[in-house]
């Protein structure tokens, strides 16, 4: 059956009132991106790339001129790698790991290992944290999950806030045991939603480490790819960016919102903040049927 005429699942979402809960937790992930850090609250990211697959991959590479580099048009099926990835975007510090398969018995156990050492990496909470009251502790929490229509339970006893997780919402990300888990360690998972995959800045990461690992090459097997991968992604951490959400970009979109919102006059750079009326004025009795011709 033709789906031609059919709408999207995202448009279907967002004609049942899921804008709102998608610009919900936008706002949400943006704040964690500018406030988190300001907080003592480390903000990291989670995703997973590939499949890679063992073929030849298109990029540049150096050749002596007028002799290109040539590529098989035939290859192998000899599997395929993923790359599990956790990225702190305020240092740019990234870790990672090569696998076959990224099932939930394997990504979890990954995950908890990654998110133990960074706990025990993170300077301890203030003094103002400690003393706080379980109250007060617990609508810290729930301040980042402020306007979401669907929560998870939380623990009945929680402590300190100490990370904020980006990830997609994804099932494997989303079984009790994982939260439960994250919970009693302080770490809060924040969910990006439905076509909201741009707000995860892991994803921006794994397409620079995929570009500069895998263009031009040929692998064979997938343990090639997961080596280069892993080995890519050492040579960054030696000398780190960091990523900032916002920048010269999100503010000429806020501009260019703002032009829209008010009235351009054109032939200059003057606008108005309300419509110009276009009333006609009564100019026909100037108007003449009669036309020149010379």
């Amino acid at each position: 059956m033709s789906h031609r005429h059919r709408y999207s699942q995202a448009a279907r979402q967002a004609s049942r009132g899921g804008r709102s809960r998608y610009g919900t937790k936008k706002k949400l992930i943006e704040q964690a991106y500018q406030m988190g850090e300001k907080l003592g609250i480390s903000v990291w990211t989670e995703d997973e790339a590939g499949p890679f697959k063992t073929m030849p991959y298109p990029g540049g590479s150096w050749q002596p001129e007028q002799e290109p580099a040539h590529q098989s048009h035939e290859y192998e099926r000899n599997g395929t790698a993923k790359l599990l990835t956790l990225f702190h975007p305020a240092s740019g510090q990234a870790r990672v790991k090569g696998v076959r398969r990224s099932t939930n018995q394997v990504l979890h156990g990954w995950l908890k290992a990654e998110l133990t050492d960074i706990l025990a990496g993170l300077p301890p909470p203030c003094e103002e944290t400690v003393q706080m009251s379980s109250e007060a502790n617990r609508e810290m929490w729930e301040s980042w999950r402020e306007g979401l229509g669907v929560k998870a339970t939380l623990c009945a006893e929680l402590p300190p806030l100490r990370v904020l997780l980006v990830m997609d919402n994804l099932v494997g990300h989303t079984t009790p045991e994982l939260m439960v888990w994250m919970f009693q360690r302080g770490i809060l998972p924040l969910y990006t939603p439905l076509s909201g995959s741009w707000l995860n800045m892991a994803e921006s990461f794994q397409r620079i480490v995929k570009r500069r690992a895998l263009e031009g090459a040929h692998p064979q097997r997938p343990e090639e790819i997961i080596e280069w991968l892993e080995a890519t992604t050492r040579g960054w951490n030696a000398e780190p960016t960091p990523f900032e959400w916002g920048g010269k970009r999100a503010g000429r979109r806020a501009r260019s919102r703002e032009r829209r919102r008010l009235r351009a006059l054109g032939g200059s750079g003057a606008c108005a903040r309300k419509p110009i009326s276009r009333r006609r004025h009564n100019t026909n009795k100037w108007l003449h049927t009669c036309q020149l011709t010379h």
